[in-house]
């Protein structure tokens, strides 16, 4: 579906439009309605089903989304935490470097220079995309986090948190003490990032305010004992820094095995990969031949990094490979710099009586990207239906409830509405227009589960039970509606994956 049609039809059913519609929308800014906000929560279920099922050591906390100045100024944010920008010195618009390069160098600016990206701008006598200019000023540094005066004086500053991550950094000396006192120990945050884009655009994908799914792993680098026999011979779509250096853009299928050889990635980064991918394939079931793993290059990581994939799904509407999440060998990077900002020791010390600076392996989830890609790869029209075809355990309604005849069957549909919700089974009543039109709309909203009162639910030999309509094949067959929770009610909840 293109971009434009897709952006038309969410908004027509109520899962997103622009902030602040009435007054012409905010730019980067985007709000829920209530198919958007179901899916989006469901989606953070999905994940926080998967990775903290990952380990009983893994947990999930909800931090504060102000940071102190001192917090970012420790983790590199004030200094690093930069896009390059290029200013239009006819229109004055602004716009980001990788924006006004996009259809010349497609893969973006990371680990370009100011100098080198000029030379491109130069080049190519690109223009002004605004205005047709080609009076574009140099590249320079600008830095996206929010900040805001602190305090009844206004004389403190602080940032709104520009990525989740920090709050886990900033809480694991308290996680150490409440919890076991054993590593791994993982930390994760479901929550709101904010990011002063130069230009955002693509909708969910460059926003100013969006959520992000973070699990932060502190582990001893010398022992991080996994069962990788359980992915050792799975297979995964990586595409390494020499073949894109090569020219090619599509993945290879190379074992997990492989990547580990002598002289390879490490077991532990390769293990949480492969679940990874695992979770894009099995979970949010995109196409296996839709998704590759993107390794960045030295140059091309940010600037905390020793080791990054990041997981790419090609998307029709926005014309190729977009980041959908990553996997982060991050170091001792973040709880060295905080050691040294809030001068305190966040080494910890093992049973074995030695003292030991965790590291940190962070798998990172952009919540709203997903449900875009979710939109963009899993509805699609099937003649005259627009269908969404959702894992069952992702749809905004999983069950529809009609009255075949409203003023016959409305108390009875209304009760098993009522009876399916106080099962756990989240339920949607509808009685109007016609059956057809409600398949319809229940189709488009992702909905799996279709239920239909009728004449035979009331009476005769076939009383109390119900026709279960399926979405995707558009089966019918009675059901008793005693039955319908305990049938239905697996297929709701997310998959996890076997604890190690």
């Amino acid at each position: 579906m293109k971009y434009d049609e897709l952006f038309a039809l969410l908004r027509r059913r109520g899962v997103l439009w622009p902030s602040a519609e009435i007054y012409g929308g905010a730019q980067g800014l985007y709000d829920y309605g209530p198919l958007g906000a179901a899916l989006k929560r469901r989606v953070e279920e999905a994940w926080a089903a998967w990775f903290l099922g990952l380990s009983p050591d893994y947990h999930r906390i909800e931090p504060a989304e102000i940071l102190p100045e001192a917090v970012v100024r420790a983790s590199g944010h004030l200094e690093n935490f930069t896009d390059p920008e290029i200013v239009c010195e006819q229109c004055h618009a602004a716009f980001r470097a990788d924006t006004i390069l996009e259809k010349v160098r497609p893969e973006g600016v990371d680990g370009l220079t100011p100098t080198e990206i000029a030379e491109v701008v130069s080049t190519h006598q690109l223009r002004c995309p605004n205005c047709g200019s080609r009076a574009l000023g140099v590249p320079r540094a600008f830095n996206m986090m929010f900040g805001v005066d602190f305090g009844v004086t206004g004389r403190e500053r602080a940032y709104l948190q520009p990525e989740t991550a920090q709050a886990s950094y900033l809480s694991f000396a308290r996680m150490w003490d409440v919890g076991r006192k054993a590593l791994p120990l993982g930390i994760a945050v479901v929550g709101k990032a904010y990011r002063n884009e130069i230009a955002p655009r693509q909708v969910l994908f460059r926003m100013r305010a969006f959520t992000q799914a973070e699990l932060q792993i502190f582990f001893d680098p010398a022992h991080f004992d996994l069962p990788f026999d359980r992915v050792r011979d799975e297979s995964l779509p990586v595409l390494r820094v020499p073949r894109r250096e090569a020219g090619e853009e599509s993945p290879e299928w190379v074992r997990a095995s492989e990547l580990v050889a002598p002289g390879g990635l490490p077991e532990f980064y390769v293990y949480h990969l492969a679940h990874t991918y695992r979770f894009y394939r099995d979970v949010l079931k995109y196409p296996i031949d839709r998704i590759r793993l993107f390794e960045k290059s030295d140059a091309e990581r940010a600037f905390y990094n020793r080791i990054q994939f990041d997981v790419e799904v090609q998307l029709d509407s926005l014309h190729g490979f977009k980041e959908l999440g990553a996997v982060h060998y991050r170091g001792d990077y973040d709880l060295g710099r905080h050691s040294q900002g809030s001068g305190r020791d966040l080494s910890v010390t093992l049973t074995s009586g030695e003292k030991v600076l965790p590291h940190v392996l962070e798998l990172t989830f952009g919540v709203d990207r997903n449900v875009w890609a979710l939109a963009d790869t899993h509805l699609s029209k099937d003649g005259e239906r627009t269908v969404w075809r959702l894992p069952p355990y992702l749809a905004p309604v999983p069950v529809g409830v009609f009255p075949l005849m409203p003023k016959h069957h409305s108390e009875y549909a209304l009760r098993l509405a009522d009876d399916l919700e106080r099962a756990g089974v989240a339920a949607r009543f509808d009685d109007a227009g016609t059956i057809g039109k409600r398949y319809a709309r229940m189709d488009e909203a992702g909905t799996p589960y279709c239920v239909t009162v009728d004449g035979q639910t009331l009476d005769g030999d076939a009383r109390d039970t119900v026709t279960l309509r399926d979405r995707d094949s558009k089966a019918q067959e009675r059901v008793r509606a005693a039955d319908l929770a305990g049938r239905l009610g697996p297929t709701l909840r997310p998959p996890r994956p076997p604890r190690a």
